[in-house]
């Protein structure tokens, strides 16, 4: 399903540059917050910016090394890297537009990003084995950079939810990749 509505945002908005009718009211009812909420959205947003989101990674990978989770590591770094990676071909395959040309906007690579850094550290979680878990962390760290994006006006609502289902999609996909390799390389080793 998320990757149905990937698509169909990404066919919707190929080469907009303005927001749809549904951005319209959000972005309506979400932009310009003020203070403290507009700290609060500064400190995600930075969170998802290179240097923010290096450290965020760095950090968890650290911890998973310590936790001796050696494979929740290593989905750490492939599922966010990956989802970051499909979210930049996707802005330019795409091409929708926010303040002018050169600003791409759809899927959203900050709530792309955060959104699979939350599902990799669920699933990386020694006990997350219930759906609820990682139901919970995709929605609370989506909706979370979801809202500092649409308040500061750096997305449209539909491009957080592209970058959402980005990830969505992508983590999964990559912690499946990422299990098989660990059994086969340990059905090898014996």
């Amino acid at each position: 399903m998320a990757a149905v509505v990937v698509t169909v945002g990404g066919v919707r908005y190929a080469g907009a540059g303005g927001p749809g009718v549904v951005d319209a009211r959000v972005q309506s009812a979400l932009y310009g917050v003020g203070q403290p909420w507009r700290g609060v959205a500064l400190v995600l947003d930075f969170l998802g910016e290179p240097v923010g989101s290096t450290l965020l990674v760095v950090a968890v990978v650290i911890g998973c090394l310590l936790g001796r989770r050696p494979r929740g590591a290593v989905l750490v770094v492939a599922g966010v890297g990956l989802t970051v990676g499909t979210a930049t071909v996707l802005k330019h395959v795409v091409g929708r537009t926010i303040h002018g040309d050169g600003n791409l906007s759809y899927p959203s690579g900050h709530t792309a990003f955060f959104t699979a850094l939350a599902l990799a550290v669920a699933l990386a979680a020694p006990r997350h084995r219930g759906p609820l878990v990682l139901g919970g962390a995709a929605v609370a760290a989506g909706a979370a950079m979801g809202w500092a994006q649409v308040a500061l006006g750096a997305h449209y609502p539909t491009d957080v939810l592209g970058g959402w289902c980005t990830a969505l999609v992508v983590v999964p996909v990559t912690a499946w990749s990422v299990d098989r390799v660990a059994e086969s390389a340990r059905l090898e080793s014996r």
